[in-house]
C-alpha cells in the first residue's frame, strides 16, 4: 500500500503548488485541494480502518500537513483544522459522519476560538440551553473560524448544558441560525476563510453531543491538544522549509554581472542562511520529540506541547525575515513566493492560544514545579 506521503506527492505537484498562488491573491478556498485529498483517502488519514479510514496517527499527520505547508500554508492550515476536528469525532460521533470523513465526502473543523474570550479558549462564552422541544439551543459569536462556511461541520464549544464546564458539539454546518457574517480578507493565509460565525437559536439534538457534558476541557486535553498545538506548529515549520528552499535557490542563481560571482558567495548570505536553516530543524526536532512524547504517553507530553507552537511560531518569524533579507528587493516580487510565505508565518504567533499566552503557562508550570512543597515550608 502507498505511504500517505507517496499518495500526497502528485497531489502537491499537480494541484496545490500551482494554485498556491491564486489561493492568496484571491483569497480562494482551495476546494480543489480537498477534492483531490479526499479522494486519495487523505482526508481520512487518522479515520479508523473500521470505518474506511487509513487508521494513522499523528506522526503520519504531522507529515502530510509539513509537505503542503511547504507550497501552500493556507491549504495546510485547512486540513490541520481538518484533522483536529477528526481527533475528537473519532471517538465519539455517529458511525455515518465517520465514514463520510473516512471516504473524503466531509470537510470537518474547529469552531473553538470566541469574540468574547478571544485567545482564552478553555473559556467559552457561547451558551447551550434546552429547548421547549427536546432539543438543544446553542447560541454564540464565535471569531476566526478556519473554513467557515466551507467546512461540512464544526466540531464546537459551548458553556455546559447543565452546571460547570464547556461542552462540544458536532455540529452541522447547514443549520438554520448558523451564519457568517464577514468573509476574510487578510494579510496571511487568505484562502483559509478564517471567519466568524454567529449562532442564533441554532437548534442540536442531545445526540450531536461529543462526550460528556461539561467535559470538553478533559476530551481536548486527552484527544485534541496533541494534535491542534503540534500540526499549527508542523504548517510552520513547512512554511520554515518552503520559505529556504526558495531563498537558496535565488541565491545561488542570481550571479554579478562584472564578477560572475552568485549571491551565495557571499559570506553573510550563508551564515545567514545557516542560523535560519538552524532555528527551522530546531523546531523540527521539538516537534518530533512532542510527537513523540504524545505516543509514549510521556510525562513531559503537557510541557512539550506549550512548547512546540511557541517555538515554532517564533522560529517562523525569523526564517522568513530571514529570507526577505538575502533575497533583497526580489523576494518582494509575488512570483518567488517568499513573501507569500512571510505573510502566511505571521499568524500562528496569534493563534490561539497565542505565543504570549504558551510563554505564561510554561513560565507558570515551571515554578510551580520548583516550589517548594508544603512539608519543606514548614520545616
Amino acid at each position: 500500500m502507498p505511504s500517505p506521503l507517496d499518495l500526497l506527492e502528485p497531489i502537491v505537484r499537480d494541484v496545490i503548488a500551482p494554485a498556491a498562488a491564486d489561493t492568496d491573491q484571491q483569497a480562494r478556498y482551495p476546494r480543489a485541494a480537498l477534492d483531490a485529498l479526499g479522494a486519495a483517502g487523505l482526508l481520512g488519514l487518522i479515520s479508523a480502518r473500521a470505518v474506511g479510514g487509513m487508521g494513522r496517527g499523528l506522526a503520519e499527520a504531522a507529515q502530510v500537513v509539513e509537505r503542503i505547508a511547504q507550497d501552500c500554508p493556507c491549504s495546510a492550515m485547512v486540513l490541520t483544522m481538518h484533522y483536529c476536528a477528526v481527533a475528537l469525532i473519532e471517538p465519539h460521533a455517529p458511525e455515518a459522519v465517520r465514514r463520510a470523513i473516512a471516504a473524503g465526502r466531509h470537510v470537518s473543523t474547529l469552531a473553538v476560538s470566541e469574540a468574547a474570550s478571544r485567545s482564552h479558549i478553555w473559556a467559552p462564552a457561547g451558551t447551550a440551553t434546552p429547548a421547549d422541544d427536546g432539543a438543544v439551543r446553542l447560541d454564540a459569536h464565535k471569531s476566526m473560524i478556519t473554513s467557515a462556511g466551507e467546512a461540512d461541520s464544526y466540531v464546537w464549544i459551548s458553556r455546559a448544558l447543565a452546571g460547570e464546564g464547556n461542552t462540544l458539539w458536532l455540529v452541522d454546518s447547514r443549520l438554520p441560525g448558523l451564519s457568517v457574517p464577514a468573509r476574510f480578507d487578510g494579510m496571511g493565509l487568505r484562502g483559509n476563510a478564517s471567519s466568524p460565525i454567529v449562532a442564533q437559536d441554532v437548534r442540536v439534538a442531545r445526540a450531536d453531543m461529543l462526550g460528556a457534558d461539561g467535559a470538553g476541557e478533559q476530551l481536548k486535553g486527552m484527544y485534541l491538544m496533541p494534535y491542534f498545538v503540534t500540526l499549527i506548529a508542523t504548517t510552520s515549520i513547512g512554511l520554515m522549509q518552503g520559505a529556504l528552499r526558495r531563498a537558496i535557490a535565488h541565491v545561488a542563481g542570481v550571479r554579478f554581472s562584472d564578477t560572475g560571482s552568485t549571491l551565495a558567495d557571499l559570506p553573510t548570505i550563508r551564515a545567514y542562511l545557516a542560523r535560519a536553516q538552524l532555528r527551522a530543524d530546531q523546531a523540527r526536532l521539538l516537534r518530533d520529540d512532542a510527537v513523540a512524547a504524545a505516543a509514549q504517553g510521556r510525562a513531559d507530553l503537557r510541557m512539550r506541547l506549550l512548547q512546540v507552537k511557541a517555538a515554532a511560531a517564533e522560529a517562523a518569524l525569523e526564517v522568513t525575515d530571514t529570507a526577505m533579507r538575502v533575497c533583497g528587493g526580489a523576494a518582494f516580487r509575488k512570483d518567488l513566493g517568499i513573501e507569500r510565505l512571510f505573510r502566511d508565518s505571521r499568524a500562528a504567533s496569534v493563534m490561539a492560544p497565542t505565543t504570549d499566552v504558551l510563554y505564561d503557562m510554561i513560565g507558570k508550570a515551571l515554578c510551580d514545579e520548583a516550589a517548594p512543597s508544603p512539608e519543606r515550608t514548614s520545616e
